[in-house]
């Protein structure tokens, strides 16, 4: 039996699709939050109205200021994982190098 738990686990891994890795903030060089998503669109959106208690509700990090797309979500969790052992200074040069100004990148959503 042990060996039909890679078989079934390939076959949910073929069916996901890619996710988003994603950066929120309250101000540039403020408090970053790293989440992944396959709906980006949507889960900001989410992050802005406060739809959600947590740390971006608490913290009020509304500000969308990175995001990268991974074909594959088990990458893209990874990604975020790797990012949030990063430390604010890291992750500040990587946005700056993707955004500079630190613009709020949420209207390009649309």
């Amino acid at each position: 039996m042990a060996g039909l738990a890679p078989a079934i686990h390939a076959v949910e891994h073929a069916s996901m699709k890619g996710g988003w890795v994603y950066i929120v903030t309250n101000k540039p060089n403020g408090i970053p939050y790293t989440g992944v998503t396959a709906d980006l669109a949507r889960r900001i959106h989410q992050h802005r109205t406060g739809v959600h208690e947590g740390f971006t509700k608490q913290y009020g990090l509304k500000r969308f200021v990175h995001y990268e797309f991974h074909d594959d979500i088990v990458a893209a969790v990874q990604c975020e994982k790797n990012i949030k052992h990063w430390s604010r200074a890291w992750k500040a040069r990587m946005i700056v190098e993707f955004n500079e100004s630190w613009r709020d990148l949420y209207e390009d959503l649309a």
